[in-house]
């Protein structure tokens, strides 16, 4: 068996004006381009966008944003409706190319959402890449810090990748798209993924009652648990380090369950026995005796109750789009995506026209299952 090796390309590294000046005159000539970031939320708690990667069918670059370079220069580019940005699984790119720098992308093509789109059974760039050309990536890089100065030549080889094939699988990938009769359902999700959601706030202090095992404790667990969670989320931010690198999750719940006193408790458990050599043991301790005394925290309002029959009806729409998702090879929400399922559930729709009104569907997807859909909630009711 052939061992195969990530590719050598080269690419050009944008940290001077002159360099930065030269590339957009570059990405300003193209019609198309490949687009990726980079950023350091695995390290840090304040992230960042720390690369920008773009590519055109002759040249790769790689932009350092830490560098003093006018990096809004690059929002007509990504705002030019006339020039298609392509990317994958451009979600969390956008968000962040909208955080740090305020940018909002028009004529995007998603090579992951087109991937799914055509019932591709792994959808990763990794995937698509030895799929279609044959490339295999190193995936040690995935984890590095991208906000660290420098970074070694070969994080960098690897981040340039991400973004090198991005215009030849767009091109097959659209093929296919065409082909198969889904390339306008693939157009009208990609407008739709130009707006991404508003990300959530960084600290929701009601967010532990999510945590697995949060609801079996009991009143001075949950005491401890809020209290823990609170610390862990200011130590973070004193450290600049995500909160999971302070205390994971798993160990915010054990912690509150068995409820230590002593180092000698810690070192009793295994799932906590690693705070005695990090040097949070003592702190940590301090927080759940103070919290013993506590209140038990309220459960958060669940908000209003949804209409009548509501429930009955998105069990009716998740079987029809499962069933419809089936007979097309493709998963669930590429037909029907939940909150729009949701939504239809809520207003229950009884004509093709009160579902236009409803303004979840775009065109295409109502031409292809707006009367489906009318038809399994009338059987439904």
């Amino acid at each position: 068996m052939v061992t195969k090796t990530m590719p050598v390309i080269s690419y050009t590294w944008v940290d001077t004006l002159d360099l930065f000046r030269h590339m957009l005159e570059d990405l300003r000539s193209q019609p198309r381009i490949g687009v990726d970031t980079e950023s350091n939320n695995m390290f840090a708690y304040y992230e960042r966008v720390a690369l920008l990667q773009f590519s055109t069918p002759t040249r790769d670059y790689i932009v350092d944003p830490f560098a003093d370079l006018p990096i809004e220069d690059l929002q007509d580019i990504f705002a030019d409706p006339n020039k298609e940005k392509i990317f994958h699984a451009a979600e969390y790119d956008l968000m962040g190319l909208r955080r740090d720098f305020g940018f909002r992308v028009r004529n995007l093509f998603d090579t992951m959402h087109a991937a799914r789109v055509l019932g591709k059974p792994k959808v990763g760039l990794a995937s698509l890449l030895y799929e279609y050309f044959d490339v295999t990536l190193d995936k040690q890089y995935q984890t590095i810090d991208w906000g660290k100065r420098p970074l070694p030549p070969e994080a960098l080889a690897y981040a340039a990748l991400d973004t090198h094939y991005l215009l030849p699988l767009r091109d097959r990938l659209h093929q296919e798209l065409i082909e198969r009769g889904v390339w306008d359902l693939a157009q009208e999700d990609f407008v739709r993924l130009e707006t991404p959601p508003i990300p959530r706030e960084k600290f929701d202090p009601d967010r532990f009652w999510s945590l697995p095992g949060a609801r079996d404790l009991d009143s001075e667990a949950l005491a401890v648990l809020q209290a823990l969670y609170r610390w862990r989320e200011e130590e973070a931010q004193r450290r600049n380090v995500p909160p999971f690198r302070v205390l994971h999750n798993r160990e915010l719940v054990f912690l509150a369950k068995v409820r230590p006193r002593t180092e000698a408790d810690l070192r009793r458990y295994r799932e906590i026995r690693r705070l005695t050599r990090n040097g949070l043991g003592r702190r940590v301790l301090r927080v759940i005796e103070e919290a013993r005394s506590h209140p038990a925290p309220q459960r958060p309002h669940r908000g209003p109750r949804p209409p009548r029959g509501y429930h009955l009806r998105l069990d009716v729409l998740r079987r029809w789009r499962q069933q419809e998702a089936q007979a097309r090879g493709v998963e669930s929400d590429v037909i029907l995506p939940r909150p729009f399922m949701e939504r239809i559930a809520e207003a229950n729709p009884r004509t093709l026209a009160e579902l236009q009104r409803l303004g979840v569907l775009g065109p295409v997807r109502l031409r292809m299952f707006g009367e489906a859909i009318i038809s399994a909630l009338r059987r439904g009711s």
